[in-house]
């Protein structure tokens, strides 16, 4: 394989299935998804303010909300885009591992229900129990350690 940083090894990590890959590509091909996510996350935090306003607050045509919902849209995108990266990643550690790759896709999808859940419950007003949100929350915790531990720490199914 070329090198990571090239244009086929960035199209061999993130937009293909095929292959396997070691314990320390999984981690370098992680990292730049991890890294813009954290960006992407604090530059939300800083505009989300301008997102939640009333009327009596600031003007009707608000430049930093016509900004703030921008920027969301290319957010939703960017982590959409990071999410099938991942997936990609992780097949082909999940196969060297030894283990069937469709699991990658485990993380992500408790990511999204555990994220639902945690917008749908206050807007249900008590139709959504609160244990179901933590449970959510557990199980997305331990899709994330079952991650981190069967692709990032342990060894291939070879060695």
């Amino acid at each position: 394989m070329a090198s990571v940083l090239s244009r086929q090894g960035l199209r061999f990590l993130y937009r293909t299935e095929e292959g396997v890959i070691s314990r320390a590509l999984w981690w370098s091909g992680l990292a730049p998804l991890l890294s813009i996510l954290v960006i992407l996350s604090a530059t939300w935090v800083t505009l989300a303010p301008y997102a939640r306003r009333g009327l009596d607050e600031r003007a009707f045509l608000d430049p930093m909300t016509g900004v703030a919902y921008a920027f969301l849209m290319f957010f939703a995108f960017a982590i959409m885009l990071a999410t099938v990266c991942f997936v990609m990643l992780s097949m082909k550690r999940l196969r060297a591992r030894g283990r069937p790759a469709g699991f990658a896709g485990f993380p992500p999808l408790a990511t999204l229900l555990a994220g639902a859940l945690h917008w749908l419950e206050p807007q249900m007003a008590g139709a959504v129990p609160l244990w179901a949100v933590y449970a959510a929350d557990g199980v997305l915790l331990a899709s994330i350690v079952w991650a981190i531990v069967d692709m990032g720490v342990l060894a291939d199914a070879a060695e």
